[in-house]
C-alpha cells in the first residue's frame, strides 16, 4: 500500500463546538460546517500542511456511516502530534489551546528522550500531543 492519508476525521459530540475550538481557538483555516443538506453529512474540514486536512464529524453520523455501534469515547486510543520548531513554540501552543478551551491533561516539560512536550484534549476528549523534537525540524511547506 501507497501511503496517502489525507484526512484525519475526529468524531465529536457537538459539532458547532468543535469547530469554536478548531476554527476561533486554535486559528485553523475552514470553510465552515458543509454538507448539511445531507442527512448524516454535516462535517468542516481544516486545512493542516500541504495536501492534508483535519475533519470533525457527529460520532453518531460516523457510526451510521461505518455500521458500528455508537461506543463511548477513549483518549488514550492516539494522539495527534504536533510537531513545532521550538520550546517556546510548545509553550505558546499549549497555552493557545488553554485558551481555546481544551484541558491540560500534561503540561510541557522535558521529556525523556531529549524533547520538550505537553499534551491536551479538545472539547470532546481527542488527544494532541504539541512537542518539540531537537532530531526532526517541521516541514514549514
Amino acid at each position: 500500500m501507497k501511503p496517502r492519508i489525507t484526512v484525519l476525521t475526529l468524531g465529536v459530540d457537538d459539532l458547532e463546538r468543535s469547530l469554536r475550538f478548531y476554527r476561533d481557538g486554535l486559528g485553523l483555516a475552514t470553510e465552515g460546517i458543509v454538507g448539511t443538506e445531507f442527512e448524516h453529512g454535516a462535517v468542516a474540514f481544516f486545512d493542516l500542511q500541504a495536501g492534508m486536512k483535519l475533519a470533525i464529524w457527529r460520532r453518531s453520523d460516523m457510526a451510521h456511516e461505518t455500521k458500528l455501534p455508537l461506543a463511548p469515547p477513549s483518549p488514550t486510543e492516539f494522539t495527534i502530534g504536533h510537531n513545532v520548531g521550538s520550546r517556546a513554540e510548545v509553550d505558546r501552543v499549549m497555552a493557545l489551546a488553554l485558551e481555546a478551551g481544551a484541558t491540560i491533561v500534561d503540561p510541557a516539560h522535558d521529556a525523556f528522550w531529549g524533547g520538550y512536550s505537553g499534551h491536551f484534549q479538545d472539547p470532546d476528549g481527542h488527544l494532541w500531543e504539541v512537542v518539540w523534537n531537537p532530531a526532526w525540524e517541521p516541514d514549514e511547506s
